[in-house]
């Protein structure tokens, strides 16, 4: 294609001059070089089957001690010098070890269940033969109200789903909502979590935990999120917020592995090594939160709804025999 294909009677010259300074006359175009490409001096080392051996037995006596997890925990405590053998605290090394856990699963060295993983969730539609199945299905559901005699009520709130998909269990155990930020939370997602508040015919004060990462964004996004809180709360509602994980003083003492601030980010310039939240081991996150939000219920609350929670769905069982007789 050159210039006599565009005549400029037809297309007029500012076209012609246009379409020649952008393609060129393709009989006096010069050719673009095909690049070299030359093998890296730079030899990656491959593992041996022993340390592919190692590795993998190092995962699952991480995942034997203490599950669910989510990948990125298990990276991070791969990451521990101590190992012997120890994994690179890069992308890189968290790719090796996400393949490792999906081979080790694919082979049925390890139980699927082991891992938790909210960033990833079906919808669906529950149906019922009839209202007796129903009944039976639903009662197990049945939760007493753990915060009936509690002088607060309680939220938490994590900056990522991998750390909600940690802590899930031990909130549904507590009774406590759990909130899923997933970075920055969108105002939408903040303003129905304080509108379900308001709706509450409660004015007893909130008190949110959060856990999130400690780096320049890490710090910013639990601010943001009691600013927001606070301003779509009714004003009868005292809130209590607090940041359970990660803080300073847990970098030290649980020797938290840390990396280097990203160097084009001027936020929060007093933080010179950052950390993840998934870097605490999930064991001792959950024993952080459980701790915190059983200090805030009274003495012997979970075992006294636990036994309501028995007496009621035994009568709900009854409940759905009669109806199964009367069908």
């Amino acid at each position: 294609m050159n210039n006599s294909d565009f005549p400029e009677e037809i297309f007029g010259p500012v076209f012609s001059v246009l379409f020649s300074a952008t393609h060129g006359d393709e009989t006096t175009k010069p050719k673009k070089q095909k690049p070299i490409y030359r093998a890296s001096p730079i030899k990656k080392k491959r593992r041996t089957k022993a340390e592919i051996e190692q590795l993998e037995q190092q995962i699952y006596a991480v995942l034997a001690e203490d599950h669910p997890q989510s990948v990125r925990h298990v990276f991070y405590r791969m990451t521990d010098p101590r190992l012997p053998v120890p994994i690179e605290k890069t992308e890189r090394g968290y790719i090796q070890v996400q393949q490792r856990c999906t081979v080790m699963r694919r082979a049925e060295k390890l139980p699927y269940g082991w891992f938790s993983d909210m960033s990833r969730q079906g919808y669906f539609t529950d149906t019922y033969r009839d209202a007796s199945d129903f009944i039976m299905k639903m009662q197990g559901l049945y939760r007493a109200d753990t915060w009936r005699d509690a002088e607060c009520r309680c939220e938490v709130w994590v900056e990522s789903r991998s750390i909600a998909g940690v802590l899930l269990g031990s909130c549904q155990e507590l009774a406590v909502d759990l909130y899923p930020c997933g970075g920055f939370p969108s105002l939408t997602f903040v303003y129905q979590a304080a509108e379900a508040n308001n709706r509450l015919d409660d004015d007893r004060p909130l008190v949110v935990f959060y856990v999130g990462d400690y780096d320049p964004s890490g710090v910013l996004i639990d601010r943001k999120l009691e600013q927001e809180l606070r301003q779509h709360l009714r004003p009868g509602i005292e809130v209590h917020f607090k940041r359970l994980a990660i803080n300073p003083e847990q970098i030290v003492a649980y020797d938290l592995p840390t990396k280097p601030r990203k160097k084009n980010d001027r936020r929060e310039l007093h933080i010179e090594r950052t950390v993840e939240a998934e870097a605490m081991p999930a064991r001792t996150l959950r024993f952080i939160v459980k701790c915190a939000v059983e200090n805030l219920l009274p003495a012997n609350a979970l075992k006294v709804a636990k036994v309501a929670e028995e007496s009621e769905r035994a009568h709900l069982i009854h409940m759905a025999g009669m109806l199964s007789r009367d069908q």
